[in-house]
């Protein structure tokens, strides 16, 4: 796989880079936001990690313009600041996950794998989450074997937690993003979502939707 590496930091790229040679990826290296986005745009990667904190134009702002155009390649975000706003932001501005420097890059190879899966599960039909199956194409919900009946609105949220599973949606991207409907108000998710989890994990011990305090939702196994 191909990797580009967006990152100002000299030290950093150049540790990036060799860590992720040994793993046996291809990586290419640029600096500053404005040739991170031109670069992104001009070839086929299979991930970018990218700093928020660039010269010329910040990682925010290149994740936003690469959305944009529908470059879906996966996006990894390196920030220097790990408050909750900062994370919202990288969320909302379309990228797939972040870490906080410093980092391990145990860390951070793990990251890449399990956005290498991912990636993975949303370019075939079927998504398969613990005991939950979502067909894509027919737009059929089974739990256990077992049928759900949801609503239009319901399908659509479900199928962008699941294809985003482990990742946190912020309200304010399903509004925008799922929904495409930025003048709903962020209540009308909540909702939503109370009534979506009534259907896919009140008869199941095992809870798959969960809420993230102050930021929105997430879809994943837990223990």
């Amino acid at each position: 796989m191909r990797i580009l590496v967006v990152e100002d930091d000299m030290v950093i790229a150049s540790q990036l880079a060799k860590a992720l040679e040994r793993e046996r990826y291809q990586v290419d290296v640029v600096r500053d936001g404005v040739s991170g986005e031109h670069q992104a745009r001009s070839e086929n990667y299979g991930l970018i990690v990218l700093d928020i904190m660039l010269p010329e134009r910040d990682g925010w702002t290149v994740c936003e313009n690469l959305r944009r155009s529908k470059i879906r390649t996966p996006i990894l975000m390196l920030t220097a600041r790990d408050d909750v706003d900062d994370r919202v932001r990288g969320l909302d501005a379309g990228a797939d996950d972040y870490l906080p420097k410093p980092f391990d890059l145990r860390e951070l190879m793990a990251r890449i794998r399990a956005l290498q899966r991912r990636d993975k599960v949303n370019r075939s039909g079927t998504i398969a989450i613990d005991d939950l199956e979502i067909d894509t194409v027919g737009h059929v919900v089974k739990r256990a074997g077992q049928v759900l009946q949801l609503t239009r609105r319901e399908y659509t949220l479900l199928e962008a937690l699941a294809r985003n599973e482990g990742r946190t949606l912020t309200r304010e991207a399903i509004l925008e993003r799922v929904w495409e409907n930025e003048e709903s108000q962020p209540n009308t998710v909540n909702f939503h979502v109370v009534s979506l989890r009534r259907k896919v994990d009140q008869d199941h011990a095992r809870k798959l939707i969960h809420t993230v305090h102050g930021i929105g939702y997430v879809l994943k196994v837990t223990e």
